[in-house]
């Protein structure tokens, strides 16, 4: 039952005075909208930069940060700064050479003869008129002269039943994938830059055509996830026709798999990774998280969390957020000098050694404070307080989730323009797509390529290529 505060406005000998059961009632009343108040006062202050609220719900005119002093240098290289620019191909990829000798001396006027054995070389790249290649299958039927049955000759063995090759059903599934474009879009280009009928139909044909050619890679790295002792999860809010539905990323060292699924909840964890995974996961603090071997909370998130107390109205809470950020610095500070090789693993966890133990005495000083948001927070971080130094042991393992927050990127900016997904078909298409698309930019390979031989390989029913290293 909460306690009456001291400034409550009516006397003491009142209060005296009240029977038990309203006593009750009253405190219950109050301690009700001082939590209630409490949590609005902890709203009201949200930003981007104390919060888990995404930097695109700030107001696009709220007040910037300081702008830095200004340095006195113009805008733009500075004297001395190396040149860039691009380089010449060697003359066999010129597919042209147009020669340029001056007729007349610039001076004199007098006629030029011979050849300068080293010209300066000026290469222009062009576009060349955009037409599509059309082969025409004539499937001849003959009749037989002994029963009288016709025959038709069968199409060749990758040959599509439709109207659109390999190499455009993966151009169409990366340009509303990879490029982010609407069907109605893609099907616009099509018809205006490559001269190729599209409808917006059609669009939804070829995607449904990319996801099969592909869904056999993307369910070989499904599989293959329980075995990646690291990773890096998370999730972020979508839609499948207008219900809400959430994107998840598992990111490993060698792969990342997306999963769209219309929960937040730990089915999708014992879906994915089965129980049979015992490796380590790195992550911010939601509770489905919780049911996992081992963990790594993301420092990136805490520092937001350690921002809020320092922004809290409540002094104490104010000094403990700003003492807790100032460690959290020299916590990033010293993981750079791990990253960059300045120092190991071990020297790594010999540095924090001190800056360990005021995290943990701060906390444990938090969680015995008078505020009650400010000794929740310090309760769940002192008592799992080992999920804050998982990296200190284990080589791989990084303090922040950033590889999993990076690799979201991509498809949330593709949420935010396309509203999410309007059928299941869809969903899978998204998924598999951005697993494709993620995983080959970490394996350094050519999607447009990728793409175009899982769907050569779909249409002659031939095994589709892996995306798992020695497959």
């Amino acid at each position: 039952m909460a306690r009456l505060p001291d400034d409550l406005p009516i006397a003491a000998d009142v209060l005296t005075r009240l029977p038990p059961e309203f006593r009750a009632v009253l405190e219950a009343v109050v301690g009700h909208y001082e939590r209630r108040i409490a949590e609005l006062e902890a709203r009201l202050g949200k930003t981007p930069k104390n919060s888990s609220l995404p930097p695109s719900s700030q107001h696009p005119h709220a007040k910037p940060a300081p702008k830095p002093k200004p340095s006195g240098k113009r805008p733009g290289g500075q004297p001395g700064h190396e040149k860039l620019e691009r380089a010449l191909v060697p003359p066999e990829r010129v597919d042209r050479t147009v020669e340029l000798k001056p007729e007349s001396c610039r001076r004199c006027g007098k006629r030029l003869n011979g050849t300068d054995p080293h010209p300066l070389r000026h290469q222009v790249y062009e576009l060349p008129e955009i037409k599509p290649f059309i082969t025409e299958y004539q499937r001849h039927r003959l009749s037989c002269a002994c029963c009288g049955v016709a025959t038709t000759a069968k199409l060749p063995p990758g040959v599509p039943e439709g109207q659109s090759g390999p190499r455009l059903v993966a151009f169409v599934a990366l340009l509303m994938a990879h490029f982010r474009q609407s069907k109605r879009r893609v099907s616009l280009f099509c018809e205006t830059v490559l001269n190729t009928p599209c409808s917006t139909g059609l669009t939804i044909k070829l995607q449904t055509q990319a996801t099969a050619a592909l869904r056999p890679a993307y369910d070989a790295l499904v599989q293959a996830l329980p075995e990646q002792k690291l990773q890096n999860i998370d999730e972020s809010p979508t839609k499948e026709a207008h219900r809400k539905a959430w994107l998840w990323t598992f990111v490993t060292s060698a792969f990342t798999v997306f999963a769209l699924r219309p929960t937040r909840a730990g089915d999708v964890l014992q879906e994915l990774l089965t129980p049979e995974f015992s490796g380590i996961v790195t992550c911010d603090r939601a509770k489905m998280y919780w049911m996992l071997p081992s963990l790594q909370w993301c420092w990136a998130h805490l520092n937001r969390d350690f921002q809020a107390l320092a922004d809290s109205p409540i002094r104490s809470a104010k000094n403990l957020g700003t003492k807790l950020l100032t460690e959290a610095a020299c916590v990033f500070r010293q993981w750079s000098r791990c990253r960059d090789g300045t120092i190991s693993r071990a020297g790594l966890k010999s540095s924090l050694g001190k800056t360990r133990r005021e995290i943990e005495r701060l906390l444990l000083h938090g969680l015995n404070g008078r505020h009650a948001r400010t000794s929740e927070v310090c309760r769940e971080l002192f008592w799992y307080r080992a999920r804050l130094w998982t990296f200190l042991d284990h080589e791989g393992i990084e303090p922040t989730n950033n590889a999993a927050e990076r690799s979201l990127r991509h498809a949330v900016i593709w949420r935010k323009l396309s509203f999410g997904t309007q059928s299941a078909a869809g969903s899978r298409f998204v998924e598999t797509m951005l697993t494709v698309i993620e995983t080959c930019r970490q394996q350094d390979h050519d999607v447009f390529a990728f793409v175009t031989k899982a769907v050569q390989r779909h249409f002659a029913h031939r095994r589709t290529p892996s995306l798992l290293s020695g497959a």
